[in-house]
This record gives C-alpha cells, sequence and structure tokens, in this order.
C-alpha cells in the first residue's frame, strides 16, 4: 500500500490535480481542479501519517472531556462543525478527492462513500457501524483501487485480503480499527468453506453491544469479545444477504472510455489523502461525545435508517447542502437495493414458472420463444402480464435469464421451421441450484445432466413439433399497473 518513496510530509502545493470524473458521464470540461486541495486548515494541528500516531489520540471522547461544547450529547447536532463552513468543504474536498481515483457508479454513491469515511473518525461515539459493500459484477471494476483510497483517508484502518474470527476479535477494542476486507467473495464464496463464525461477527458488529462470547485463557473462563467495527468489504458478485442487508451498498461497474481518472500513486496520493484524513480526525474526534446522543431525522425506517443515521449525523455536523445531499443519496440507494432485491426474487419466480410451462409441455424438449411467453402471460396469478409497459416479451425474457447463463438459440423443428427457443436441459442447472424440488435426490448420474452447454453452442436438436401459433390465440398489449 505505501511507497517508500513517499514524501514523509503533506505538502502538496505543487501538485495540480485534473477535474473530478462525474460518474456516467465522463470528464466534465467545464470545472477547472483545486490546486491545493486537502490541505491541513489553519490552525489545525498537521501528522505526517497516521501510522505514526498512536491509538490513544484517538480515544473516544466522553460527555464530561466536552463539558465546554454546547449541549452536549444533545437530541439535535449543531451544523458546521465548529468553524464556519469547515465541514462543508472538508467533505467537498474529500469528495472531490475520492471522484479522482475512482468512478463510482452514481453521483449518490460517491456522496456515500465521502459520509462513511467521515464517519469513521466518530465511530466510537455511535450506536451503529454501517458495512460498506463494495461490490461488481466482474474484476477490473475499480474495486481494489476505492480500498486503496479508503486505506489512506478512514480512521485506523485495517486492511486484509482474508482473515479469521479470532483475529477480529483481538483487534477490536473500545477504540477499533476500520476493517478493509479485500476479495471477500473469496472468504464467503462457495469453495470458502465455514464461514459463518466470521459472517456472525461482522453482522454483530453492526450494532454496539453485541459482543462474541469465546472461552479462553488458560483457565478456560468465558469471554465477552467486543464485535462493534465499521468494515468495507470488496468482492466479486453480491455478499450474504445478511451482511448486504447492514450495508450501504456500492455497485461498481468498468469504466466507459470517456471516464478518466488520476492515476494513484503513493508518493503524490498518500500524502494528499492523509492531509484529508487527518483534517477529518481534528474536525470529528472532538464531537464524538456530541454525536453520541444525536438522533437525526431520517427519510427511511428499520435498519436502513440504523445503517445510514451515521452518515446523515456527519452531514449535518458539517451543514451547507450536505445534509440535504447526504438524505437524497440515502433515499435513492435505498431505493435502489429494494430493486435489485425485487429482482433477484422475480428471476427465481421466472425459473419456477419456466419449469411448469415445460413440465406442462411433457415431451418437449424445445419451446419457441413465443410460445413461452404467451403461456407465462396468460397466469393471472403472475406478474408477467404487467411487466414492463406492455408485458413480458421476448427482449425482457432474455435479459431476465440472461445472468443465470441462458439464452435463446436457432432451432429446426420437425415441420421444418426454425425458430428462436429455449431448450429444457438450458435450465436444469439453474433450477437445481435456485428452485430446487424439495426431496428431490440427485444421482451421480444426474449431477452430470446439470452442466450447461459450451458457450456459443445451441443444444441439441429437439424432437417432436411445436404448434403455429400461441396456445389461446394472441396475447394483447395490457397497460402496466
Amino acid at each position: 500500500m505505501k511507497d517508500p518513496t513517499s514524501p514523509a510530509t503533506s505538502n502538496t502545493s505543487g501538485v495540480a490535480w485534473p477535474p473530478i470524473a462525474v460518474p456516467g458521464q465522463g470528464l466534465p470540461r467545464d470545472r477547472q481542479a483545486r490546486p491545493s486541495i486537502g490541505g491541513p486548515t489553519a490552525g489545525a494541528p498537521h501528522r505526517s501519517s497516521r501510522d505514526s500516531r498512536p491509538a490513544e489520540a484517538s480515544a473516544p471522547t466522553t460527555a464530561s472531556d466536552s463539558a465546554g461544547d454546547p449541549d452536549p450529547g444533545g437530541p439535535e447536532v449543531h451544523e458546521g462543525g465548529g468553524a464556519a463552513g469547515e465541514g462543508t468543504t472538508l467533505l467537498d474536498d474529500l469528495r472531490t478527492a475520492i471522484g479522482r481515483y475512482v468512478v463510482l457508479p452514481s453521483d449518490e454513491a460517491l456522496t456515500a462513500v465521502s459520509l462513511w469515511v467521515a464517519a469513521t473518525h466518530i465511530q466510537p461515539g455511535l450506536q451503529h457501524a454501517p458495512r460498506l459493500a463494495v461490490v461488481g459484477p466482474t474484476k477490473g471494476c475499480g474495486k481494489s483501487r476505492l480500498l486503496d483510497v479508503l486505506y489512506e483517508t478512514v480512521h485506523q484502518p485495517m486492511m486484509t485480503v482474508n482473515t479469521s474470527p479470532a483475529v477480529v476479535f483481538r483487534v477490536i477494542g473500545k477504540n477499533p480499527p476500520t476493517l478493509l476486507v479485500d476479495e471477500a467473495d473469496t472468504i464467503f464464496g462457495p469453495k470458502a468453506g465455514d464461514k459463518e463464525d466470521l459472517r456472525g461477527l461482522l453482522n454483530a458488529g453492526h450494532q454496539r453491544n453485541r459482543p462474541a462470547w469465546r472461552i479462553s485463557g488458560p483457565e478456560h473462563k468465558p469471554t465477552a469479545f467486543p464485535t462493534f467495527a465499521m468494515a468495507a468489504l470488496a468482492g466479486i458478485g453480491d455478499l450474504p444477504d445478511t451482511i448486504m442487508d447492514r450495508a450501504i451498498v456500492i455497485r461498481m461497474q468498468k469504466r466507459k472510455p470517456g471516464e478518466r481518472i488520476t492515476p494513484f500513486r503513493s508518493r503524490y496520493s498518500v500524502p494528499e489523502l492523509h492531509a484529508l484524513r487527518d483534517r477529518l480526525a481534528d474536525w470529528l474526534v472532538p464531537q464524538r461525545g456530541t454525536v453520541a446522543g444525536a438522533v437525526p431525522k431520517m427519510p427511511v425506517e428499520d435498519r436502513a435508517a440504523d445503517t445510514w443515521e451515521p452518515l446523515v449525523i456527519v452531514a449535518d455536523l458539517a451543514g451547507g447542502h450536505w445534509p440535504a445531499r447526504a438524505r437524497a443519496a440515502c433515499l435513492a440507494m435505498t431505493r435502489n437495493e429494494v430493486v435489485q432485491d425485487e429482482q433477484t426474487t422475480l428471476k427465481t419466480r421466472l425459473l419456477r414458472d419456466i419449469r411448469r410451462v415445460f413440465d406442462q409441455e411433457s415431451g418437449k424438449e424445445a419451446l419457441r420463444s413465443q410460445d413461452l411467453l404467451a403461456v407465462l402471460i396468460q397466469d393471472a396469478e403472475a406478474p408477467w402480464a404487467e411487466y414492463g409497459t406492455k408485458g413480458l416479451n421476448a427482449y425482457h425474457l432474455a435479459k431476465l435469464l440472461r445472468d443465470f447463463g441462458i439464452s435463446p438459440a436457432n432451432h429446426r423443428f420437425e415441420n421444418g421451421r426454425q425458430a428462436k427457443a429455449y431448450a429444457r436441459n438450458q435450465f436444469v442447472d439453474a433450477w437445481a441450484r435456485y428452485c430446487p424440488v424439495p426431496g428431490e435426490p440427485v444421482s451421480a448420474a444426474g449431477r452430470a445432466t446439470l452442466a450447461r452447454p459450451a458457450q456459443g453452442q445451441p443444444p441439441s436438436p429437439p424432437s417432436g413439433s411445436l404448434p403455429t401459433g400461441p396456445p389461446g390465440g394472441p396475447a394483447g398489449a395490457r397497460p402496466a399497473r
């Protein structure tokens, strides 16, 4: 992570930074970079490296320590973070710096990551420690680069690509580190083995006062290990549902050709980010006692409110445009995850309904796309007649099945006609994985039939004949509710 050639100080006044890349739009032409973003504030003590600062320097501030603050521990937090505009300017600088090195999927995601970084500096005063789930469909989406930036800006980072519950138990204390876990898919993936202890620890650590009890020491006494700590986890594909439910989810994507970023180089990137980190600590650490009693107004409820509350607290401390920006990001990203959950559930429902259609058409090894669609749409209890604007069509069907490795192919039927169709053997693997029949045994021979056909090669030609028109007549367009 650190380059031995990096300067020992944070003096970056001679560095000219390019403007930020706007997510989804590439690099704006009308915005000029600030020449010295991230420099220390006037009168604030300057630190050359977080590694050289002892852990005691950022110990939690109690209510008695903040007796000079107005209304310490009260239900509301004051805006501005002390000096007028200090918090607003600092968060703006942090947001710009993060956007320099990583193109995030949306403007709201960039806001969320900036606030999450700031929230790590007040975590001893928080009641919840939101996870940051940085996920992407493939490699090369910028997940590890985002962790690099987080490592240089969060409070007391602890980076790992693999870890055990025993290690995490022992590093979390009253002033816990910020856990940064790369390649999390290797920890929770299908080949990772039993990791339920680690998943349980990460779930429990989302809320304060949820210790893990273990037998420890030569006398084998029951010992409570604290679990409360903020954590960012990056990996390919979604993490376990219980972790995603407690996380602010950043769904990374590969950069477009027009989306440029500044290369991350230790000799100039690290001092710049360390300066921002130290400014965040100078601003936020003295306010830990104040935020302990903060009850901000939240635009969401239940666990989503618990997860986003620390970020909204930081935004309210900063004042300016940040309170409105934070709540807008909260609403947009929470709704996006609701849609993602609905899509996942919808895809599983589609697999079950297609299996039912094949069961009804017993003996047929393939169905034309239009015949399959017609049967799906005719089910009055299914959502397919109202999917989209005019009901489920061939494009929608192919898009929903794409994640399962299923796509239509040209098939020639016994009547000599060729048409796009789906073969039964394309679905066998997906049915076994996502909607298995309860109690259905899987023999060694059965497992052999679950292999997917080679990509780009259609299944063997089906036998039998198919009707020339959709069963029950053509399906008319139905408006969406």
